[in-house]
């Protein structure tokens, strides 16, 4: 029988049954792409939420999720959204304190773990997890305690179980409007709050995503890369791809991105900027290293796509002269390109969780991959803007989608309503209260602007925002996005609030960097000692005032220093999607600072 596709279980099982034996997942194993069915599923599903309901786990309940992105991951949250439950996801990042603090404020009694490494993280904090009864590992673990059991007992219970209505019972009843999810916002400021989102806002948000690009379909394959437990990587790379029945083929790691690239050659794929810096840095440095034919040919290409990019991203036809030159460049080039990066079956990539820099968005839209950037938050489910084959502007984030309003109040702020938009934060009434204006509109926290066509176009994050001594505004996001262009910049952090001037912290692309020394000739000991040469410091200042030189006076970087180490998540720098933690990042690094701003 078909399900209600008003909850995200519905729309699951309905595919299972309408796709059964065609491969509803792939993932690496042994080093192949190992193949999961639609039938071979949801057989797992049902059988883990019969399992669940032995384990006395009720409506309503909250069951917790500490582990990578894994086929057992999805496994777990469709079988307790199937029985009525909802979950929270832990980033795989996450330490055993920020675990706890989302069990226990979440009220979760029952937690599914990956692996040794996350069990330990757990059992390291098990005395102040006062709800927890039961450990649930993807991995098998032998650990001699009874409340630490492996999924392959809960499926075993599942298949045991002599209830077999009850899965059904529960599916059936599902309330759209009740809580499918409560995603913790990943803290940049504060201790993280719980989003709550219903069934009704994921669904209403994969139709509308589906709506802005109706082109994808059942024959897609999409690479999946992003976190699930960020409300990107779930709803649009999970979520959407089940709704249309595409098949989802799973990233190992940002490291092997390039690589599953090449093996599955995805046509949907979503990210963040990260992802495609690093792609156009690796194409730029890879270039540079060409004989002066091929680099010749390279710049020429690029300068071609460049110039055709607007009339492709708009439609319109090229004049005669470049849509020649284009098409040449095109067999030259661009296909051999795409080829090389796994990129030649892409249909369409969307960026997300940043801004990207201009002319990387350009570079990839001209070589023929669809870039797409779209706007959302954790608190919209998350999409509420998108660039779609009918409305794209360069430096927006496109339009609105379907059924969602998007106005700009007096200070600039971004106000959202829609059917995507969350039901509160968790237990926290105050919050939730102080997030939404008096007549409904939920406020953003980004400043932006629209266009007559609609098209958002974020300047800044308002608590980004830098105040400098002199009391002038700087949106510090435009000047990193500008610096990591260069190939040589791996990532790059503006400081300057209540200062005189900005400054930055810059961190090379060492790969880069040490090839360039050895062919300088200049000898080093190490990184610390690489950046410390006064010929290497020249070398970027050139670069630093190269990249400054269209910002205006107040929006220079006067000072910087390069730093012998990249932002991490470990250190707590970065969150778990690779957005930088300024407040963490001047902590950390509050000597070096205080030094660029000594007389």
């Amino acid at each position: 029988m078909g399900y209600s596709e008003k909850s995200i279980a519905g729309i699951f099982h309905n595919r299972a049954e309408k796709y059964q034996y065609e491969p509803c997942v792939r993932y690496k194993k042994d080093g192949r792409y190992t193949a999961i069915s639609w039938r071979e599923m949801q057989r797992t599903v049902t059988n883990l939420g019969l399992g669940l309901i032995s384990l006395g786990v009720k409506r309503d309940d909250i069951v917790t999720i500490f582990s990578e992105n894994c086929w057992q991951w999805l496994a777990a949250d469709l079988a307790s959204l199937s029985i009525g439950a909802s979950d929270a996801p832990i980033y795989a990042t996450n330490s055993g304190d920020e675990a706890a603090y989302i069990i226990n404020d979440s009220g979760s009694r029952f937690l599914f773990v990956s692996d040794q490494d996350h069990l330990d993280r757990i059992l390291g904090v098990r005395s102040t997890l006062k709800d927890l009864k039961k450990i649930i590992t993807f991995d098998t673990i032998e650990t001699g305690d009874k409340n630490i059991v492996s999924l392959d007992d809960v499926l075993r219970l599942g298949e045991e179980y002599d209830d077999k209505k009850a899965f059904e019972e529960r599916l059936l009843s599902i309330d759209p409007e009740g809580l499918a999810t409560l995603i913790y916002t990943s803290g940049t400021t504060g201790p993280p709050k719980g989003v709550m989102l219903t069934h009704t806002n994921f669904t209403a948000n994969i139709m509308q995503c589906y709506a802005s690009h109706p082109i994808i379909g059942h024959q897609d394959e999409a690479l999946t890369l992003l976190p699930w437990s960020h409300s990107l990587g779930r709803t649009v790379s999970v979520y959407l791809m089940l709704h249309i029945g595409a098949v989802l083929n799973l990233a190992e790691s940002f490291g092997t991105v390039m690589e599953n690239m090449t093996e599955i050659r995805p046509t949907l794929m979503v990210s963040v900027p990260r992802l495609f810096e690093k792609i156009h840095s690796g194409i730029f440095s890879k270039v540079e290293k060409a004989s002066p034919t091929k680099k010749k040919l390279f710049f020429w290409a690029v300068d071609v796509a460049m110039r055709a990019v607007d009339y492709k991203v708009q439609r319109k036809p090229m004049p005669w002269t470049l849509k020649v030159q284009y098409d040449l460049a095109e067999s030259l080039v661009y296909a051999k390109l795409r080829q090389a990066l796994g990129m030649n079956r892409i249909r369409i990539f969307i960026n997300g969780g940043g801004a990207l820099a201009l002319n990387i968005d350009r570079f990839f839209n001209g070589i023929g991959v669809n870039l797409h950037n779209g706007y959302g938050l954790t608190e919209t489910t998350p999409v509420t803007n998108v660039n779609t084959f009918e409305v794209f502007e360069f430096g927006s984030v496109g339009p609105a989608l379907a059924d969602t309003q998007v106005k700009i109040a007096d200070d600039g702020e971004i106000l959202i309503k829609g059917p995507q938009v969350m039901k509160g934060y968790f237990n926290k009434p105050e919050d939730t209260k102080a997030t939404f204006t008096d007549d409904g509109w939920f406020m953003t926290g980004d400043i932006g602007r629209m266009d007559e066509r609609g098209c958002l176009y974020i300047t800044d994050r308002k608590k980004d925002i830098i105040i400098t001594a002199g009391g002038k505004n700087v949106a510090p996001q435009n000047i990193e996005n500008t610096l990591v262009t260069d190939p040589f910049i791996e990532q790059a952090v503006v400081i300057g609030e209540g200062r005189k001037y900005l400054s930055a912290l810059i961190i090379p692309n060492y790969a880069e960097l040490v090839s360039y020394a050895k062919n300088q000739g200049i000898s080093f000991d190490s990184n610390e000692d690489l950046i410390k040469k006064p010929e290497i410091i020249s070398f970027y200042d050139n670069k630093v005032k190269n990249l400054m030189k269209d910002y205006a006076r107040v929006e220079q970087i006067r000072r910087f220093t390069l730093l012998p180490r990249e932002f991490s998540i470990e250190s707590g720098e970065l969150t778990p999607t690779l957005k930088m933690k300024r407040k963490i990042i001047s902590q950390n690094f509050n000597d070096v600072i205080e030094s660029m701003y000594k007389e």
